[in-house]
């Protein structure tokens, strides 16, 4: 798995390339923790070149949405796309986050 943090705005774009999963979700979860205790921006992941999630990585996402929650941030997703899409849809992530089909399309870009 790749990670690539951006800011832009008011918000802090993480890019994520690869595989979010079992052995890859610890990465995940210390590269948003280090955002989050760093900046003081939302997060937005944009996912387009995310080709895997497990409920290892669901976990993860939960877990830090919980953590901006209670600092009064948000965590949005953008170019959810393929099995990721699947993954999102089946596990009621729609319903809890503001997901949006292009980066550009985002409520905090």
């Amino acid at each position: 798995m790749e990670l690539k943090v951006e800011k832009r705005g008011e918000s802090v774009i993480l890019f994520i390339k690869g595989r979010l999963d079992a052995v890859t979700a610890g990465e995940l979860e210390a590269k948003l923790t280090d955002i989050i205790q760093n900046e003081k921006e939302n997060i937005i992941i944009s996912m387009d070149a995310l080709e895997y999630i497990s409920s290892a990585g669901l976990r993860v996402i939960l877990l830090i949405a919980k953590k901006l929650h209670a600092l009064g941030r948000k965590i949005g997703f953008a170019a959810v796309s393929g099995n990721v899409k699947d993954v999102f849809d089946i596990s009621g992530f729609y319903a809890l986050f503001e997901i949006h089909d292009t980066l550009d399309d985002t409520f905090f870009a």
